[in-house]
């Protein structure tokens, strides 16, 4: 029977990325701050990691990313411009922010991948367990997907990995698992990884998502692992090499709303889901927008 691990406390946000996809808006703008609705995307992944128990949050970061740091940090004259006007809800909306975690930062000084982003937060991390969550999924929090994982490993031990079921024309855009079940509850066990398999190559059609529970056992296997795809340090080739050393990785496949902030179209889609189902927002917004569906309907658009 395996010794209960050790609760979660830290979170590890990388957020280094250049947006590319986001050109021309994220030459000056980080992409982890586009709004989704009124709050910044990477605010969703903050008060996730918080709702799950994590109180200490490190991002790691890279050049143009200081505006990240001033959203979660005070700022004094807007709040007391705000409390003079007797503003309560954005005071405290402004305020949320500032409040949620114990947040750090290191910065990533060059672009080798998600492996080295990982890697950059070993000082912080230690000898900890500890959450990564990849600033570009938002995951609902109606479908609490950090609670069944640390429900898993606190079940079977070892790093836990969040999979999802897509086409499999489109698996080869993602890092792929092999996965067997094992007996009763929730999760399956990992028994291969491939980061971006070739068309027609990939073991399943069960995707890598944005989630992750490791132990700290994968900085030493980071520290091993060279570069591969796209000439980076790849965290799904660490977790292979984990898989293959006979170490435990599990993985939850996940089915509830994801969201993915990365991709413009599915920007879009997120921003439209979450103003629907806003109370202040939604039933304006909703009625707008079956009118325009209408109309465009009508005009043969």
């Amino acid at each position: 029977m395996n010794s209960t691990p050790s609760r979660i406390t830290k979170a590890v946000i990388p957020a280094a990325g250049l947006g590319t996809r986001f050109l021309p808006l994220t030459k000056a703008t980080p992409k982890e701050m586009l709004p989704v609705v009124d709050k910044p995307a990477i605010q969703y992944v903050v008060e996730e990691a918080v709702a799950a128990g994590m109180s200490d949050i490190l991002m790691v970061t890279g050049r143009n990313k200081r505006p990240l740091e001033d959203h979660f940090d005070r700022n004094y004259e807007l709040e007391e411009a705000l409390q003079r006007r007797g503003d309560q809800d954005k005071l405290n909306s402004v305020c949320a922010s500032t409040e949620l975690a114990d947040i750090h930062y290191v910065r990533q000084r060059d672009p080798k991948g998600l492996g080295h982003a990982v890697l950059c937060a070993a000082p912080h991390v230690g000898q900890e367990p500890f959450a990564v969550l990849l600033a570009d999924d938002l995951i609902d929090p109606r479908d609490p997907l950090l609670a069944r994982m640390a429900e898993v490993r606190a079940r079977l031990g070892g790093s836990v990995v969040a999979l999802m079921e897509v086409d499999p024309d489109a698996i080869h855009q993602y890092g792929c698992a092999a996965v067997e079940q094992p007996a009763g509850g929730d999760g399956v066990r990992i028994t291969e990884l491939v980061e971006k398999p070739e068309p027609g190559t990939a073991p399943s059609n069960l995707a890598i998502i944005g989630r992750y529970l490791l132990d700290p056992e994968i900085f030493e296997v980071l520290r091993g692992t060279t570069p591969s795809r796209g000439g980076e340090i790849q965290l799904t080739d660490a977790l292979r090499t984990l898989v293959h050393a006979g170490r435990p990785v599990h993985g939850v496949v996940f089915s509830g709303r994801r969201y993915d902030t990365g991709d413009r179209a599915e920007y879009l889609r997120a921003t439209v889901r979450l103003a629907c189902e806003r109370e202040d927002l939604g039933p304006e917004f909703l009625s707008w927008l079956k009118e325009f569906v209408r109309s465009e309907q009508l005009a043969g658009v």
